[in-house]
């Protein structure tokens, strides 16, 4: 399958299977994506499909699946997860994600099953509790106050009990402190009892995981402390030291880290998870001439919904019957309720404010949009970011060396610094504690997944990690005209009657000229027309005349519309036109002209006039009668001058429209809503041309169009932002960001997101390997203890990097940012 038409071939074949949802055909790499209900077809259904169009198939069985593994909320768990399915055949990719507990595998189901796959993952000591193919995005994390009532928990609390029992009875209570064994020749006190029955305790679970750690060959923190407790006991049992206390204090005190740490991690999580909550389980269904209720993944496409007013939309559909006003800020980031009528579109997890809908649905649970923004917010994170890069790669040499640098320790200290053998093995317990990069390896993805939720939840799309850093870095943002700085909805501005004329004879004669055209011109003028109820009139032999106008007999008289130039090809002389003085009305514009010798000139002077304030003139009349003149103009954003005087308050240093329109319509936008600089009459290729021009001259570019004419220039910038992608799919899957409401006043929120989530990245690494560092270099001279180096060195930096993540969620766009503003525009009637 390698060219187009045998696309189309397997494409067609494959489509007449009953059961399948999405077709992708890859012709760059013969692949063929095929996305189908497992309950009604089979890959064997499809196989044959695409045989039958004359296309072998190889690794028809391969099958991509998510499986949850809550406790794996750290990168040492999701590299000693990856590497317990490495010794799985079969398995093609395993892409774990820590800071949302799952793992994408994508493997053959001829070779291995989901339950191996589950089975290799809890055979490295982690729990799967759910998987895509069971219960699609279903989240089993624990919440907050589970965590600390869960089974390590009540362990960790009793295993502090008996750690405070031996700290009264050693420092305060010595005289109660009596021998109660022996072991190997050395006494064993009450006091060292109790100390041992708190590591049983609270360190049961670090050495299960240690084991496991040790099975796939992973230098992690299980496997360091496990070392450094199970080193604390061999040196109180066969050399005499007595560290049944340090012993003690790691397995309590890292276990209390452990459950901060997880505490911390399903903060994150739960920004993920309040997306996912948004769409009701579910939906009341019109069948059978009655309605019943049922979960929301046995909807089909075509079904109708029945949602009454206070409940949420459960699926993406179109409105049949009823009108409401309907809250869409979940998915489009909307302050103000929409509102919906028959034949327009609503989405899953927004909410009914007031009235009664009946809704056909136009796509299954699994592909609605909310569906897909919550499935692109969690793949978000595969697309590191440079940082992210930078840290794996430093992690890797940074736990060897720490670990060398125990051992040095441990065994130098007493001759260089002249401590005791005890306190020398203490230091090395210490720096071993201080191996784990776990706080500074987690501070980047932590701080992504916090800004990319945080965004989704405000109706911004970011799809991947790397776009939220290339978006902070940006120094000039090219900007669309139509549809994106303008509404890209046009409207007649300005109706000029000349010779005699009134403006509703201008009006029937362009409606009648326009009404059978396809132009977005045409359909401003007849809507206009409409509205001021003026008589039809008999329309025959119609035609385009292509760049330039339309011809029509209209009453049996030939008439046009088009461009000036079209007029004076018929001769006509537009330097001097008499406008209507008796009878009709004259916009202010027009009597101004007409007060200096009772006429004006159309080329030199009314034309230019109105194209300065960013109109589009057409011109009306018969081969021998210039009847008027219409303006149409597409009225500018009512937040496009806030939004890029912000964005230049915020840092931009340069702002840049490109439009296919006329030079001074083009100046007149960008004079109206203060852009740097304009290029105009340009092709889809030009804009690419520009946008390779201010990359050269910028670090970074980003380019804001409508997502779909503006592909190229998008594909072109270093990050792509599409407008009003909601429901679109092309803006979706194709755009590095996208604006899910047609609301250009998130752009600033999106670009001061953006910088923030950078200084927190920076923040968090430098923050984290600086304490670190500081902890470990101040171990050798006797001024960190091991409980320092744990709640410190370990826990309080994965607990504080994970919190300041958190505070992006905080920063939120202007409530008024689509707010409207008064915009300057001609006069009209």
């Amino acid at each position: 399958m390698d060219c187009p038409s045998c696309a189309g071939k397997v494409e067609n074949s494959v489509s007449k299977v009953e059961g399948i949802k999405e077709i992708e055909p890859q012709v760059t790499t013969g692949t063929l994506t095929v996305t189908y209900e497992a309950d009604i077809t089979s890959t064997e259904a499809i196989t044959e499909r695409v045989e039958k169009a004359g296309y072998t198939v190889e690794n028809s069985d391969e099958v991509t699946e998510k499986f949850s593994v809550p406790e794996m909320d750290c990168p040492s768990c999701a590299e000693k997860v990856t590497k317990a399915l490495d010794s799985l055949d079969g398995i093609a990719t395993a892409e774990p994600h820590p800071t949302t507990g799952k793992i994408t595998v994508t493997y053959d189901s001829a070779t291995v099953t989901g339950s191996d796959i589950s089975a290799a993952i809890e055979g490295a000591g982690y729990e799967v509790t759910d998987t895509t193919a069971q219960q699609g995005n279903k989240d089993n994390s624990e919440s907050g106050d589970s965590i600390w009532r869960s089974r390590r928990a009540i362990k960790t609390w009793i295993s502090g009990v008996f750690l405070a029992g031996g700290l009264l009875l050693e420092f305060f209570l010595p005289g109660e402190n009596i021998q109660v064994a022996s072991l190997l020749g050395s006494d064993l006190v009450l006091a060292d009892a109790l100390f041992l029955v708190a590591i049983a305790l609270g360190g049961h679970e670090i050495l299960r995981n240690g084991y496991y750690s040790l099975r796939n060959r992973n230098l992690d923190i299980d496997l360091l402390m496990s070392i450094a407790i199970l080193g604390a006991l061999v040196a109180s049992v066969a050399f005499g030291e007595g560290l049944y206390f340090e012993a003690a204090t790691l397995a309590f005190l890292f276990s209390v880290a452990e459950l901060l740490e997880r505490y911390s991690m399903d903060r994150a999580r739960n920004s993920l998870q309040e997306l996912m909550d948004l769409s009701p389980d579910e939906a009341v269904v019109k069948r059978n001439g009655g309605e019943e209720t049922v979960p929301v993944a046995e909807i089909t496409v075509g079904d109708i919904v029945v949602v009454r007013p206070g409940e949420k939309i459960p699926m993406d559909g179109t409105v049949v019957d009823g009108e409401s006003a309907v809250n869409q800020a979940p998915i489009t980031g909307e302050s103000v309720p929409v509102d919906k009528s028959e034949g327009e579109e609503v989405y899953a997890g927004t909410i009914n404010e007031e009235g009664y809908l009946e809704v056909e649905v136009t796509a299954t649970a699994s592909d609605n949009t909310l569906s897909r923004i919550v499935e692109m917010v969690e793949d978000a994170q595969s697309n590191k970011t440079e940082r992210e890069q930078f840290v794996e790669r430093f992690s890797a040499y940074y736990t060897p060396a720490v670990v060398a640098f125990a051992i040095l320790v441990t065994i130098g200290s007493p001759y260089v610094l002249g401590t005791t053998w005890p306190t020398a093995i203490v230091y090395g317990l210490t720096l071993l504690v201080l191996a784990c990069p776990c706080a500074f390896v987690i501070s980047t993805p932590v701080s992504v997944v916090s800004g990319i939720t945080s965004a989704a939840k405000n109706g911004v799309l970011i799809k991947g990690g790397n776009h939220l850093e290339a978006m902070g870095e940006v120094d000039a943002v090219a900007f669309d005209k139509t549809g994106t700085l303008t509404k890209g909805e046009l409207t007649v501005t300005d109706v000029i009657p000349l010779n005699g004329n009134s403006e509703d004879d201008v009006l029937r004669c362009a409606r009648g000229l326009e009404q059978r055209s396809e132009h977005p011109i045409g359909e401003a003028i007849v809507a206009e027309a409409d509205g001021a109820s003026v008589a039809e009139r008999e329309i025959s032999d119609f035609e385009s005349i292509t760049g330039k106008g339309v011809r029509a007999e209209l009453d049996g008289t030939d008439h046009f519309a088009g461009k000036p130039g079209l007029f004076e090809e018929l001769e006509f002389d537009l330097s001097h036109v008499h406008a209507t003085t008796d009878g009709g009305v004259v916009t202010d514009t027009a009597q101004s002209l007409c007060d200096r010798h009772n006429c004006f000139d159309l080329l030199e002077e009314t034309v230019p006039e109105l194209q300065s304030e960013g109109k589009t003139v057409v011109l009306v009349g018969t081969d021998e009668e210039l009847e008027g003149l219409i303006a149409v103009a597409d009225e500018v954003r009512p937040a496009a001058k806030q939004t890029i005087a912000r964005l230049q308050d915020l840092g931009v240093k340069r702002t840049v429209m490109l439009t296919g329109d006329n030079e001074r319509t083009a100046q007149a936008i960008a004079e109206q809503v203060g852009i740097d600089e304009f290029y105009a009459e340009l092709l889809p290729e030009d804009k690419v041309t520009a946008i390779e021009k201010l990359t050269d001259e910028h670090d970074g570019v980003a380019m804001v169009g409508d997502g779909v004419n503006d592909a190229p220039a998008l594909a072109t910038a270093t990050v792509g932002v599409a407008m009003g992608a909601a429901g679109t799919d092309t803006a979706l899957e194709t755009a590095d960001i996208a604006l899910m409401g047609d609301d250009l006043g998130k752009l600033p929120y999106l670009y001061e997101l953006a910088n923030d989530a950078n200084g927190v990245i920076q923040q968090n690494i430098w923050a984290s390997l600086g304490v670190k560092a500081a902890l470990a270099l101040a171990v050798p001279f006797g001024y960190v203890p091991i409980w320092l180096a744990v709640l410190a060195g370990d826990a309080g930096m994965t607990t504080a990097v994970t919190g300041n993540a958190m505070r992006l969620s905080r920063i939120r766009p202007p409530e008024d940012s689509g707010a409207e503003t008064i915009s300057s525009g001609g006069s009209h009637r």
